[in-house]
């Protein structure tokens, strides 16, 4: 069997997630503590307690999903005796930082540090030029980029065959949401998001990183993680350290990602995360392919049986 790791991005937060984690393994609640002393302040708290309008600040949202996430991940290694013999991974958007540090890549301190950093860039880059974006579905990508073109949005997320996101001004929204309607889309959703994410008004916050992200060592990838940006594997460490700045202000191509895995021989999946919408696409695009959602101890240990099966 060849397992892979998902790892979901910005916007599945709730308020309590992490506690079930945190509270049944100590290496969990570890993370959690670890990674409030690099922000400056009890990350736990703010996952458990919220309130969700400070949870869902970009600066505190990405560390926190991405700590989760990690935790999960721990867990998961934790029932399955320690060793995760995976055979890729993959994450969306936020989530490929998760990716990229199982696989070695970064570590962890480097990535908390990065991702409050980032989402700090994000939010004052959303603040300057309001946006927004915008789910399509029911279309195919060539007829969403036409409504992209005839509206003055950009395509952000490539989810599935049938669900695309655009992003760009919040004054040009209501023209994609009429155009795709126009088009025949069965919906068109605009997102509960702060901004115009993977578009051309993230630049600012591309730029910021970019220097940011001269002060982090990046590593080879002991396996397999898809990029968000091309859709294939990562190659080197500086690749890799230019893709993370291409991915602020260029759609994900989790489509193309996810083919690929199942190309690569992905047999079963495991989304280690809060919530189940990475397991949703995966769903639909590869139906022969399971995919666990890992968000507790009980899905965790559940989980570990699979990942330790033959």
């Amino acid at each position: 069997m060849s397992r892979m790791l998902l790892f979901p991005g910005q916007g599945v937060q709730s308020v309590g997630m992490g506690r079930d984690l945190a509270e049944g393994l100590p290496e969990c609640r570890a993370l959690f503590d670890r990674a409030g002393g690099i922000l400056g302040f009890d990350l736990l708290k703010l996952c458990t307690e919220g309130p969700i309008e400070e949870l869902t600040k970009s600066c505190h949202t990405q560390p926190a999903i991405f700590t989760v996430s990690v935790a999960a991940q721990t867990a998961l290694a934790h029932f399955a005796g320690g060793a995760l013999p995976a055979a890729g991974a993959a994450g969306h958007s936020l989530g490929e930082w998760a990716a990229l540090h199982v696989a070695g890549v970064v570590s962890f301190d480097d990535a908390v540090g990065v991702l409050k950093a980032r989402g700090q860039y994000m939010q004052e880059a959303c603040e300057a030029t309001p946006g927004g974006m915008l789910t399509v579905i029911g279309l195919p990508l060539e007829q969403v980029k036409a409504v992209a073109a005839a509206s003055g949005l950009e395509v952000a997320n490539l989810n599935s065959p049938v669900q695309t996101v655009l992003s760009g001004p919040a004054d040009r929204l209501a023209d994609g949401e009429a155009a795709a309607k126009a088009a025949g889309a069965k919906r068109a959703l605009r997102l509960a998001v702060a901004g115009a994410f993977h578009s051309s008004l993230m630049q600012p916050a591309a730029d910021r990183l970019a220097e940011r992200l001269r002060e982090v060592e990046f590593r080879p990838p002991a396996f397999p993680v898809w990029s968000n940006v091309t859709g294939q594997p990562h190659t080197d460490p500086e690749t890799i350290r230019r893709r993370m700045v291409e991915q602020v202000v260029t759609g994900v191509r989790w489509t193309d990602g996810y083919a690929g895995m199942v190309a690569a021989g992905m047999t079963a999946a495991f989304e280690c995360g809060p919530g189940t919408v990475l397991a949703g696409l995966g769903k639909r695009m590869a139906p022969e392919v399971p995919v666990r959602g890992i968000f507790d101890l009980a899905g965790a240990r559940e989980a570990a049986t699979l990942f330790a099966g033959p």
